[in-house]
């Protein structure tokens, strides 16, 4: 009785141990981020579609270190970043409707995501649209990007 008892605890172990029980709890683990990370997006979009530009630029890491890569080049700079959106998107028609899609969040470990997706504005008189890849980064107030890199789809250059 006792050899059948130890053998049935060796074999619950090892199915408890079993890589697909660890895949399942690092899934788990990994979807915390994602969903914060998400929240963070949907944050931006909310902020963007209200006209909120001063909002939208809370999701970006408040540093000189902050980056912008886009078809006019490198903007670095929290301050930097900002003042290129003012200057892109003056007022609300600008600014028009923002939605994202086919949103990808990688956790690269606990503390960095990258993240790709698609961007469309909907405007009175275009749909500019394009992709991005960011790096987010988890800081104490929560996850920030720390580098935005948007390309605009052929013919929506901006």
């Amino acid at each position: 009785m006792k050899r059948l008892v130890a053998i049935s605890t060796l074999a619950l172990l090892t199915f408890l141990s079993s890589p697909s029980r660890a895949a399942s709890s690092a899934a788990g683990a990994k979807s915390i981020p994602e969903a914060a990370i998400r929240a963070v997006l949907g944050a931006q979009v909310a902020d963007w579609n209200r006209g909120d530009v001063d909002a939208f630029m809370k999701s970006y890491w408040k540093s000189e270190a902050t980056e912008f890569v886009g078809a006019n080049g490198v903007v670095r700079g929290w301050q930097a970043v900002l003042d290129r959106y003012r200057k892109a998107y003056p007022d609300r028609q600008a600014m028009g409707t923002l939605t994202f899609s086919d949103l990808e969040v990688n956790v690269l470990c606990p503390t960095v995501a990258l993240v790709t997706g698609h961007y469309h504005l909907q405007r009175e008189k275009d749909q500019p649209s394009g992709v991005f890849t960011l790096v987010f980064r988890k800081f104490p107030e929560g996850w920030k990007i720390i580098n935005d890199h948007t390309s605009a789809s052929l013919g929506n250059r901006e």
